[in-house]
């Protein structure tokens, strides 16, 4: 029988390894992202979002609202900075609203 290392990792540690040797970070942040849209949009905008979908460094808003999606096109560099800010790395360079 094999023997276990008994090096200790933290649970952080180890899914962070987990994620990067199954290539699974760029799913993780396109879920991260919806959270963090929804989250910090609040409902108002949530209940006229259909679809949150990021795309390498672009993210795609599909809203049911023309009068909210103009609103929200306003200020779009500061949406892209909270959310950045709320998902801890520079993740969204454009932000499409559609």
């Amino acid at each position: 029988m094999s023997r276990r290392e008994n090096d200790h990792l933290n649970m952080s540690d180890a899914l962070s390894a987990f994620l990067k040797k199954n290539n699974l970070q760029e799913g993780m942040d396109k879920v991260d992202v919806r959270t963090a849209w929804a989250r910090l949009m609040g409902n108002g905008v949530e209940n006229y979002t259909t679809a949150v979908e990021l795309k390498k460094e672009t993210l795609f808003v599909s809203l049911s609202s023309s009068v909210l999606r103009e609103e929200l096109g306003l200020g779009k560099t500061k949406i892209i900075s909270m959310l950045n800010e709320e998902l801890g790395k520079d993740l969204i360079k454009k932000l499409v609203l559609r």
